[in-house]
């Protein structure tokens, strides 16, 4: 996944500095278990895609009623499971 687009998905609003260290250990930890799942089997790359692009449905779907500080957040939150779903996608067979 793009540096850039991680480091601003984690990155508290309006905060300007460090990524959010919460944010950044619940990303790092989510996306190394997607592709735990997939080294074992578990599920495959096409399964780990379709299930980060629901995530980001339902992400969309909070914007709709969100506040507009919310929103910025969520339309964050909808870019970086598409960078994540994005990564993934080469290596479906």
């Amino acid at each position: 996944m793009a540096k850039d687009v991680f480091e601003d998905a984690v990155r508290p609003e309006g905060a300007g500095g460090a990524p959010s260290a919460h944010g950044q250990a619940a990303l790092l930890l989510v996306e190394s278990l997607v592709h735990a799942l997939i080294s074992k089997s578990v599920i495959s790359v096409a399964e780990a895609v379709e299930i980060i692009e629901v995530a980001a449905d339902v992400a969309a779907e909070i914007v709709v009623d969100a506040a507009e500080a919310e929103e910025a957040m969520a339309n964050r939150s909808i870019t970086l499971l598409g960078a994540i779903s994005e990564s993934l996608k080469p290596d479906i067979a």
